[in-house]
């Protein structure tokens, strides 16, 4: 059975974004002009913004040019000086009535969310509280960016180790989390003392361009933080030639993390990467089912399954496979498919058609190798990047959906035997982002954490990121971590003092 893309999107849907975009308090979160300089421009031309839910287009944005980039960097440059030179505390303080102006205004950044990417609304309000909770954290992490002193070596000399920020930073950032990716960046490097350059995604820039707008509301001063929107190839090489951009910080596939990194390196700046997941989701047979089944569905079809975090290969021991499949399959039929804004939708659109198009593409590759295919009901009439929630069981290795990550609420479920076989097939992989494991064998846990080759794992929980928490992976999965202590540590150089003839 092959799947096809929906027909196109019933009239009711069509307008629903725009009318809820026209109802904000905030008519200037749509007003689509960038932050350069401390001046709101225009540009040129101009970009259109799509509700990927109908394809409407419900706002216009300036296209920046390579040289609005260049004036954009000349500007950060500037700024730095008096920007490392605040108080850490003060510069805390403006951190955190950015992250008060956010949460004042967390309804319509939230309908800015949906409307611009798709997630159901109730996942926008949390990905705002979440996007503030960066802001706060590192308000307080630049406030503890401690230094040390070594016991001296040398007679009469005093050793020390100072952290200092390392310059302009530039931020690239995905369409799945358009506000939490910006402020998870942004709030260390502004913490650390560095300005902050933010290319956003092209399909998501009203989030960027309002968070710049509450960020000079609360006090950030000109050139320290600012947003461009544009052609990404175009903006993306003024940050990547200009030595003056010490820092380089990206979210998103691991084929474009690969170009930043090779061009970063020519001017050897710092550069931190997030990229693919892939993440296994074992399920051994000593857990509880519907602990198990609860935890995969969290795990598989939060943002409507367009999250690196994603469960895409679900392995459960075969003492409990069937009855896995069978209430998984339930759970999954039982998912309501529809625009975000849609306080009844738990799965909105795919944010790019190319994405709808690879899930319907591996589904029918697996259905062709034998994969059962189980999906929820859905309307007809919905648009081309509508994906219904599916189930593939019987899935096998030699499947692509098994071996590529998958963006898009596709679960593929695969059986297994013992543990040192599942931990060597989810250990197969060039991806090692995240992992969950479900066990209520405490030894069991102890060990495959130990073994299993990802940056973070989850133990009988789909849900652990966090500010506190060192987000980032292994192997191709990325380089370097943000949130948490270790976050603020991506955007300062540790510098070396000795002093020496302080003691006769």
């Amino acid at each position: 059975m092959a799947f096809e893309a929906a027909r196109p999107t019933s009239p009711p849907l069509v307008g629903l974004a725009k009318r809820h975009l026209g109802n904000l308090g905030r008519r200037d979160f749509v007003a689509g002009a960038a932050l350069i300089d401390g001046r709101w421009v225009d540009g040129d031309k101009g970009d259109a913004v799509l509700d990927p839910a109908t394809g409407d287009v419900i706002a216009e944005v300036a296209r920046c040019s390579a040289a609005d980039m260049n004036h954009a960097i000349d500007a950060a440059d500037r700024s730095f000086a008096e920007w490392r030179g605040l108080l850490p505390e003060r510069r805390g303080a403006i951190l955190r009535s950015w992250a008060s102006l956010m949460l004042a205004h967390s309804e319509e950044l939230a309908v800015l969310v949906t409307s611009e990417q798709g997630k159901p609304l109730a996942e926008a309000r949390s990905e705002i509280s979440y996007g503030a909770g960066f802001l706060q954290w590192f308000a307080a992490e630049g406030e503890r960016a401690y230094g040390e002193t070594i016991p001296s070596h040398k007679p009469g000399s005093v050793l020390q180790v100072r952290m200092q920020p390392l310059g302009v930073a530039a931020a690239i950032t995905p369409w799945n989390f358009p506000v939490a990716m910006i402020t998870r960046k942004a709030g260390a490097a502004l913490a650390a003392g560095c300005p902050v350059v933010v290319k956003p995604a092209p399909e998501t820039p009203l989030c960027a361009l309002a968070l710049a707008r509450l960020a000079q509301e609360a006090g950030v001063p000109r050139g320290v933080f600012q947003v461009l929107v544009g052609n990404p190839v175009e903006l993306s090489a003024p940050l990547l030639q200009d030595a003056r951009v010490r820092a380089l910080s990206f979210t998103g596939s691991t084929e474009v993390g690969r170009l930043l990194l090779e061009g970063a390196a020519r001017t050897v700046k710092k550069v931190s990467l997030e990229l693919g997941g892939h993440a296994p989701f074992i399920v051994f047979d000593d857990v509880e089912l519907d602990k198990a089944v609860k935890g995969a569905m969290a795990a598989k079809f939060a943002t409507s399954g367009q999250d690196c975090l994603a469960a895409n290969r679900i392995y459960v021991q075969t003492g409990i496979y069937n009855a896995f499949v069978e209430k998984f399959a339930a759970a999954i039929t039982r998912l309501k498919v529809g625009h975000g804004l849609d306080a009844a939708t738990d799965i909105g659109p795919m944010t790019k058609s190319s994405v709808a198009d690879k899930c319907r593409a591996q589904i029918n590759e697996a259905a062709t190798k034998g994969a059962q295919v189980t999906s929820a009901s859905g309307d007809e009439s919905l648009g081309r990047n509508f994906v219904l929630p599916t189930l593939l069981s019987d899935v096998t290795d030699d499947m692509l959906i098994a071996s590529e990550e998958t963006f898009g609420p596709v679960a593929a479920v695969l059986p297994f035997n013992c543990e040192e076989e599942v931990l060597a097939r989810a250990n197969a992989s060039e991806m090692g982002l995240a992992a969950y494991v479900y066990t209520d064998s405490l030894r069991r846990a102890l060990r495959v954490s130990e073994s299993i080759e990802y940056g973070m794992v989850g133990i009988n929980t789909a849900s652990f990121t966090g500010p506190p928490i060192p987000f980032g992976g292994w192997k191709q999965s990325g380089l370097g971590r943000e949130g948490s202590r270790h976050g603020i540590q991506e955007y300062m150089e540790l510098k070396y003092v000795c002093f020496g003839d302080l003691v006769d």
